[in-house]
């Protein structure tokens, strides 16, 4: 059973080791490089924590349906714009992080 930690680095790192057996993952590694210290399917990120916030690449209509929702914002990689596919889950969101990952992780997983 997963452990419930107030901080986002223990959530993710739960998160992590759930979904370590899902197919195709790649656990964080450590390092500073870009996606380092991210969740990969088949080599691309699906999941990975940045600014205390839980980040995740889904279909740009699932990303634009929470956003819409209030439970993030499109997650801007430091370019000053922001990408379609990705969000950035608000700290403060009730949504659980698992069923999002694992939404994640099959879009992920499907189309690579």
């Amino acid at each position: 059973m997963t452990r419930t930690h107030p901080d986002p680095e223990h959530r993710f790192a739960d998160l992590a080791e759930e979904l370590g057996s899902l197919p195709g993952v790649t656990e964080p590694a450590p390092g500073r490089r870009f996606g380092a210290a991210a969740l990969k399917a088949d080599g691309h990120i699906f999941a990975m924590l940045s600014g205390g916030r839980l980040v995740l690449k889904l279909p740009r209509t699932r990303v634009d349906e929470l956003v819409a929702a209030g439970a993030g914002t499109h997650f801007d990689a430091g370019k000053g714009r922001p990408m379609r596919e990705w969000l950035a889950l608000d700290p403060a969101s009730p949504l659980p992080w698992s069923p999002l990952a694992r939404e994640a992780h099959a879009f992920v997983h499907r189309n690579g």
